[in-house]
């Protein structure tokens, strides 16, 4: 029997993906079995490159800027570097929906030849590659968001005259900044999965540990951010979407509050949900990339450009209040937190333990009061972020989905065959979670009295997801991430360290899995092996400076206490 329409569409879209791939560029021999070979990032990946492109691709986003911006480095052969090596990524683990080689090499050239001219860069990124998820409209370049109904046509609307004309409000300004955008990376179908799958590309694993899952919903940044083939790029989050791929690829990311970083011009999924609002944040190696292209971009001043943007520029006195904390840690006066090991639902995997309680003792060990976090029922968060994903009774995903009439992969967690939610309990549903953040808001004040510092945390730390790097159609539960969507506060990824079959064992007083309310306890230590671990650094909102400046200072202690 012949296959329907769509996989057709879908097989000649993802053979024109490959075919954008040059020659040169292309692997001569077969990818070997993830039973074989479980990672292939450093060293696997590092031996199809040159010694002058691994130097490099192993840069992160500051040093590489550092040496654009003053001429050490070409453009051209920066980015040709990280193209080669994005190439490279996408043949390993499927993580590219995009690739736009040529144009970034045309673009490289340009600054180049603007840097002879002027003997000074375009703005602060000049030269810097970026890659982008498959949200963001670029010039020339298709956008299908995991739709094989979107191909050929602008978010599924044939001979629309924005098809390859519309730019994203964000991608302006990183243009306007000097960078290089060159590819855009897989996401699931939907965007409402902690997995990255469509009928497109199929599954984008993990290059730490190809039996896993790289995350999701910006799962194609993670994975190749992982490999290297990108030193910084841009996802969304509205459920964990930014912080869940940082955490199964041992990277940093920030989830921003609402209203700091441009969303005007980029595809999305339920377009006109206005109740929970998904945000555009950075992922990166590094915690320093992150500040640096968060920066970067306020100083664009994007509020004159995006109507929903708060004219809040970049504030270095944040910044250096917080560095004053951390140098009083050893006196009263000294920075708090609070640790949540547990949100009620789903109990966390031995790695995801280890990692907290290495947290923990690496706060203790520099001064810092540490306090349990038991806030307001994360029941509340759950429900209400639930009922949000789903108020239009999965009409968004039917159309989109019924444009090609493809199948809808199990991971997607938004139900097609739902209820569309009346006005009248859409108001009830934002006093609900309005409700909630001031009880939240209450309860954070309240610690004042328990931090011996004399004001509330400063932040608290606790898991993004109940596991590392998921097991495929394991992700139950995405509560550890959407509270932080639901309160609209920062949130920074922190790798920490990766899970050891030989160490992270499950305990024999585990609890049975009909003890759980909602997650089995599915830990399996020999298939998780090698899985990064990460915690997320929560904050109040809009104080996304402070959690950058602690996020930098924590996970450079937390790389001197695992070199002890």
């Amino acid at each position: 029997m012949a296959d329907p329409t769509w996989r057709i569409r879908s097989d000649a879209k993802r053979q024109a993906i490959l075919d954008a791939i040059p020659q040169k560029w292309r692997l001569t021999e077969p990818v070997p079995p993830p039973t074989e070979v479980r990672d292939v990032t450093g060293s696997y990946i590092c031996k199809y490159l040159d010694a002058q492109e691994i130097e490099i691709t192993e840069s992160d986003a500051v040093d590489i800027a550092a040496k654009t911006t003053t001429g050490q480095w070409s453009a051209v052969k920066v980015t040709e570097a990280f193209c080669h090596r994005a190439a490279l990524a996408h043949q390993l683990v499927s993580c590219l929906h995009e690739i736009f080689f040529d144009a970034a090499i045309e673009d490289a050239k340009k600054l180049d030849q603007y840097f002879a001219e002027h003997k000074a860069p375009i703005g602060p990124l000049h030269g810097l590659p970026v890659s982008l998820k498959d949200q963001f409209h670029v010039k020339g370049v298709e956008t299908t968001m995991g739709y094989v109904g979107w191909i050929n046509t602008f978010q599924g609307i044939p001979n629309d005259p924005r098809r390859g004309t519309e730019e994203s409000e964000l991608v302006r300004e990183l243009r306007s900044l000097g960078a290089v955008l060159y590819c855009k990376t897989s996401v699931p179908a939907t965007l409402m999965s902690g997995e990255t799958v469509n009928n497109i590309i199929g599954y984008t694993w993990n290059p730490k540990n190809r039996l896993l899952s790289c995350g999701g919903s910006s799962g194609g940044e993670g994975a190749l951010l992982a490999l290297r083939g990108s030193p910084v790029g841009f996802g969304s989050d509205i459920g964990g979407s930014i912080r869940i791929p940082a955490g199964f690829n041992f990277l940093y990311g920030l989830r921003p509050s609402s209203g700091r970083i441009p969303y005007q011009g980029v595809a999305n999924s339920m377009d006109g949900q206005n109740s929970l609002l998904s945000v555009l944040g950075p992922l990166a190696p590094t915690a320093r990339s992150l500040t640096f292209v968060f920066k970067s971009v306020l100083s664009t001043e994007p509020w004159f450009h995006d109507p929903l943007v708060l004219e809040l520029p970049w504030r270095d006195v944040m910044v250096d209040q917080t560095r004053e904390l951390i140098q009083k840690s050893k006196d009263s006066t000294s920075l708090a937190f609070g640790i949540m090991y547990y949100d009620g639902f789903a109990r966390i995997h031995p790695p995801i333990h280890r990692g907290m309680k290495l947290v923990e003792q690496t706060l203790k060990r520099l001064g810092h009061t540490v306090i349990p976090w038991t806030p307001p029922s994360h029941a509340k968060a759950h429900d209400l972020a639930s009922e949000i994903y789903g108020m239009d009774g999965g009409v968004d995903l039917r159309h989109h989905f019924g444009l090609s009439g493809e199948e809808q992969a199990p991971q997607v967690i938004v139900d097609q065959d739902g209820v569309e939610m009346k006005a009248s309990a859409i108001a009830q549903l934002n006093i609900a979670k309005r409700e909630y953040q001031k009880e939240y808001m209450d309860y954070w004040n309240s610690t004042a009295q328990l931090t011996g510092t004399g004001r509330p945390v400063d932040g608290f730390i606790c898991p993004i997801a109940p596991h590392a790097a998921v097991i495929p159609q394991q992700y139950r539960h995405v509560g550890y991430s959407s509270f932080v969507d639901v309160l609209d506060y920062p949130s920074v990824t922190i790798p920490v360290t990766h899970a050891n079959k030989s160490v992270d064992v499950r305990p024999a007083n585990a609890p049975a899995a009909s003890l759980e309310p909602h997650v089995e306890w599915d830990y399996d230590a020999d298939t998780y092996d090698g899985a990064p671990v990460a915690v997320q650094l929560v904050g109040r909102r809009l104080q996304e400076e402070k959690m950058l400046t602690l996020a930098e200072y924590i996970g450079e202690e937390i790389a001197r206490e695992l070199k002890k």
